[in-house]
């Protein structure tokens, strides 16, 4: 084995109403605030837009069933297990020319089957030639454990084995999967480069790759570590990115490390656009914490993620709502593995109803019936502000966002 044994609209009636109470929390919103205001050098006024009205969408109709895909049987009767039979746009046109062999760069928002439009592929090569392996980079261990699920239920009762490499999990357990012997590697750059260093990963031996969310990994500053490890695989390797958007310095990954790769851009309307944009303004501290409390305490925000940039604020926020009678968990960098899991278990089971997070949660998460984002702090560029609230206003149902200035 190679693994070793936008543009400013109407404030809603909904967001005048707001306003109105946060005013009574201490913020004001008025005309005179309207004005061109910088923060973080991004133009306050893009954080305050009315939704459209949800139309209804014309259906997709797909070139192929997952029937007509010619795929291993164990597979397809995993498939058929899971109620797949009309693939999603970026499912139908990857898959296809994946099973090629052909590398592939996949343009599609989140939420919209990316995990499976390269899954199935590999699944199904590795079926056929079981000395195929892969190694799958995500920007984040929640999306890489995500995607682990994933592939167990893809490979239900297949004797095909994965392992998770991801910081601030225990390394020694990593390193016993992998030795054991797995067939996939799925993991952040960071941990893959210290397991790659001890001896534990070859990537020389990679004979796929797959890089999700490819743009997160960017603005997160991996694309040196990303370079290393593909500079490293073999040149006849098959290789699937995968992006929400396709910046410069992705497209240059693309030119020097793949083959002619199929180009699919499925760009699904913006999320932003099912989504009540709108800002509080505040002054100081008590009156922050207020209107957040005044928010939180209305019988809209049902299920909520607060985002804020430092681990501390959002660890001491989360704190003081829970003092407040809130149910509320946090997630950021320096909690444990396990604790980030557990915390994001209670809250996809509505255990708890507010999830206090850094950007670690701002891309890749599927956590559904969100029904608002309030960004606590401001991020640091518009980008993130965008997939921030993509948390919210999903598979068509309307979002409420709200943003601290």
């Amino acid at each position: 084995m190679a693994f070793k044994p936008a543009k400013r609209g109407r404030r809603s009636e909904h967001a005048q109403q707001k306003n109105r109470n946060y005013k009574q929390a201490g913020g004001h919103a008025g005309k005179n605030q309207r004005k061109r205001i910088m923060r973080n050098g991004i133009d306050i006024s893009k954080f305050i837009n009315k939704a459209e009205p949800i139309k209804e969408a014309a259906p997709y109709i797909p070139t192929h069933t997952f029937a007509d895909f010619n795929l291993h049987e164990l597979l397809q009767k995993n498939i058929i297990a899971k109620n797949y039979v009309n693939p999603s746009p970026i499912q139908d046109n990857a898959i296809p020319a994946a099973l090629e062999g052909r590398d592939v760069v996949g343009i599609a928002n989140t939420g919209t089957g990316k995990t499976a439009a390269f899954l199935i592929p590999i699944i199904n090569k590795i079926l056929e030639n079981p000395s195929e392996t892969a190694l799958i980079i995500t920007p984040t261990r929640e999306l890489a454990i995500q995607i682990d699920k994933e592939f167990a239920s893809f490979t239900k009762g297949i004797s095909l084995f994965s392992a998770v490499c991801v910081g601030g999990a225990p390394m020694f357990q990593q390193i016993k999967n992998i030795r054991k012997g797995c067939h996939v590697v799925i993991g952040t750059p960071g941990r893959l480069i210290d397991l790659a260093e001890r001896g534990e990963i070859d990537f020389s031996g990679v004979s796929n790759v797959v890089l999700d969310e490819a743009d997160k990994m960017l603005d997160m500053g991996f694309i040196d570590d990303i370079a290393r490890m593909l500079e490293v695989m073999p040149e006849d390797k098959q290789s699937l990115f995968f992006s929400a958007t396709f910046p410069k310095k992705i497209e240059n990954l693309v030119q020097s490390f793949m083959h002619d790769p199929e180009i699919i851009t499925v760009k699904t309307r913006d999320t932003s656009k099912n989504i009540d944009q709108d800002v509080v303004y505040t002054t100081d501290f008590p009156t922050k914490i207020d209107g957040l409390h005044t928010i939180l305490s209305e019988g809209e925000a049902k299920k909520v993620i607060i985002f804020a940039g430092m681990k501390t604020t959002v660890h001491d926020l989360a704190l003081e709502l829970e003092r407040r009678g809130h149910r509320a968990g946090s997630i950021h960098g320096d909690k444990r593995h396990r604790e980030r899991q557990q915390i994001l278990e209670a809250f996809k089971k509505n255990d708890i109803s507010i999830l206090v997070a850094t950007d670690v949660a701002a891309r890749g998460l599927d956590i559904p019936e969100v029904t608002h984002v309030i960004n606590y702090e401001i991020p640091n560029s518009y980008d993130t502000y965008v997939h921030r609230i993509g948390r919210t206003g999903r598979a068509d149902k309307k979002g409420f966002a709200i943003t601290f200035v």
